[in-house]
């Protein structure tokens, strides 16, 4: 019988989730969508430029830049999955979700989180043999290479994210389906749901200490090394050159991966952390790259400000 189906069927998985935004900050939501709002349309306009820019100057089609463009790209997926439904809650436009709607969220914030993280660690590479071993830089980085890379990076989080899907779907949510948060994410589904839960648990967590978590030892060793490289160039000019070059890199790291873990770690063990907290880390994680990552190399590499410039003012540098 269909209407029994379906009842059995709603019983298991609520229609639609309710998200309260930031839970204990409502009377700062108005105030908090400002801060929100200026950094997703600098992340658009930063991320969208850098794009342009990259695709029609030819002197841009080198890999360092490629794996900028990428970047872009899984930036403009991670704030566009998650801040426009923020804003709706903070201006209290719609704070429904459907089921699907809130998987297919959590989906592609999870699933551009760790492209972006293995962009990172592809450029951490690829710093790595531009200074440790450069005559071979132009044989290992063809195009060809590079638009594997792009794809296994697609692969990869597609991989890791695709079984929380089903691990999500077969849970009971008991009519459970307030969300103390701006956006859906796997450990905040999972904790709505009225049954054990710890597979959930283990997968997020196998898959972060897997993913980014083996990311940024990689990234971590490649700079080990590269630092060593740097101090053994003999002219002062090669090493700041390099130290140059990597620094931006190593900013972009940082602001991507400390707040990500800290809401990581939060979720886990932070029972004594205020919700709210919780909260507004992980939309630093889905907000301040992003938004920074554009500004950092543009200031950074001088050979893209002069193209952004041209872009944007007619005028080079």
């Amino acid at each position: 019988h269909p209407a029994m189906a379906a009842l059995n069927q709603t019983s298991l998985q609520p229609a639609s989730f309710l998200l309260l935004g930031m839970a204990g900050l409502e009377d700062l939501h108005a105030w908090l969508s400002i801060p929100f709002c200026l950094m997703y349309v600098v992340a658009l306009l930063g991320n969208f430029i850098l794009l342009f820019v990259i695709a029609t100057e030819r002197s841009l089609h080198e890999p360092m830049y490629l794996f900028l463009a990428m970047l872009a790209v899984a930036d403009l997926v991670l704030s566009s999955s998650t801040v426009p439904k923020a804003l709706s809650i903070f201006w209290s436009l719609s704070k429904e979700m459907s089921f699907h709607a809130c998987l297919t969220q959590m989906f592609f914030t999870h699933l551009s989180f760790i492209a972006e993280s293995t962009i990172l660690l592809a450029m951490a590479f690829d710093r790595y043999v531009a200074i440790c071993n450069p005559l071979r830089y132009a044989t290992v980085f063809t195009h060809v290479m590079i638009a594997k890379i792009g794809l296994a990076a697609i692969a990869r989080s597609f991989c890791v994210m695709f079984p929380t899907i089903f691990l999500l779907q077969r849970l009971p949510y008991c009519g459970h389906s307030t969300m103390p948060h701006t956006y859906c994410e796997h450990m905040g589904i999972a904790r709505l749901a009225c049954a054990d839960i710890s597979i959930n648990i283990w997968y997020g967590f196998a898959t972060t200490l897997l993913s980014p978590g083996v990311d940024i030892v990689l990234i971590g060793v490649s700079y080990v090394l590269i630092l060593r490289a740097v101090f053994r160039l003999s002219s002062k000019d090669a090493q700041r050159k390099a130290v140059g070059t990597c620094s931006s890199h190593a900013c972009v790291i940082l602001m991507f991966y400390t707040p990500a873990f800290f809401s990581f770690f939060t979720h886990r063990f932070g029972h004594n952390v205020p919700h709210h907290v919780h909260i507004l880390l992980a939309n630093v994680y889905v907000l301040l790259p992003p938004a920074l990552n554009p500004i950092v190399y543009t200031m950074k590499n001088k050979l893209i400000r002069e193209k952004v410039s041209q872009a944007l003012f007619g005028t080079g540098q």
